[in-house]
């Protein structure tokens, strides 16, 4: 099933959710990226029918999504909010959600224990949900999205609160139920999460889309820019000099201490591939290495500019 977005608006009074979206997105994985703020929930709760657009259509298959309860059937949804009857148990939660879709008592039942289970909460399904951790009610919020099979599945910032198991559980199987033709579109505000899942993304920042497509062409745009990288190391003042050698080596600068520096290069995968045999050449130590650009805010401060 296919997705589009067609002059896709919302605004609240004077303040704009989200501008004049145009996009489709097709069977797999698709990320939508944005800081918080970015109008990610806004645009999902339009794509679901939840809202109701200003200007524009949110369109699933052809049709209109908006009042549609045809398509609304066919989509599975995991808010970002959580919305739980803490009395009940995991199972029972899945369970009754089961039944209000239209399901019978023990097709709900079979449902939902195969859900859990395929979210890895089996441990934990006849517990109370009032008594769960972030993670497990995210966990369980999932199972619920999933359990009567949707063709489209929605996951606003799924992974928020999950523990290791937890998270790498969630994505091999978001991975799996794209690679068996199911849409699905993840929300995240977390670069590195969506990249395990997917290639495909859609970069948004203030309600407006700012590019579109594979990952590895998006960030070869951000690579145009120059990287800063700030290293720790067991020789700061040997490794600068060597650094300096190299003619994509913009400047470099010292903390106070002189125990790190930060050096900022205009060809990124050349910096990062030269690096290794740099430091033991010359028999540095490195203790630490962390970009402050390479993260989801710098991404889109460079697209803006």
């Amino acid at each position: 099933m296919s997705i589009e977005a067609r002059n896709l608006s919302k605004w609240y009074g004077q303040v704009i959710g989200v501008n004049n979206l145009n996009f489709t997105i097709g069977p797999g994985v698709t990320g939508f990226l944005g800081p918080n703020g970015a109008g990610k929930t806004t645009m999902i709760r339009l794509l679901t029918g939840q809202l109701k657009p200003s200007k524009g259509d949110a369109v699933i298959d052809s049709g209109p999504v908006w009042n549609n309860h045809h398509i609304n059937r066919r989509i599975g949804y995991c808010p970002e909010a959580d919305a739980f009857w803490s009395y009940l148990t995991g199972t029972a939660f899945v369970e009754s959600l089961m039944r209000i879709h239209g399901l019978t008592a023990s097709e709900a039942r079979d449902r939902a224990l195969n859900a859990i289970t395929l979210t890895g909460m089996e441990g934990a399904r006849d517990k109370r949900i009032g008594g769960y951790s972030k993670g497990m009610r995210q966990r369980i919020k999932l199972a619920q999205a999933i359990a009567h099979d949707p063709d489209i599945l929605f996951l606003d910032e799924p992974l928020n609160g999950m523990d290791p198991i937890g998270r790498k559980t969630a994505i091999d199987l978001i991975k799996q139920l794209g690679n068996e033709g199911k849409t699905v579109v993840v929300s995240s505000h977390i670069l590195h999460e969506v990249e395990e899942m997917t290639d495909t993304i859609l970069l948004i920042n203030h309600g407006r889309l700012l590019a579109q497509g594979n990952i590895y062409e998006i960030r070869a745009l951000i690579d145009k820019h120059p990287l800063q990288v700030t290293i720790s190391c067991s020789d700061v003042s040997r490794l600068t000099a060597r650094l300096m050698d190299f003619d994509d080596i913009q400047s470099i600068q010292f903390d106070r201490d002189r125990s790190q520096l930060t050096v900022e290069t205009t060809s990124p995968e050349e910096f990062h591939r030269r690096l290794p045999g740099l430091v033991l050449q010359n028999n540095i130590k490195i203790q630490s290495m962390w970009s402050p650009d390479e993260n989801l805010e710098a991404v889109f401060d460079y697209l803006v500019r």
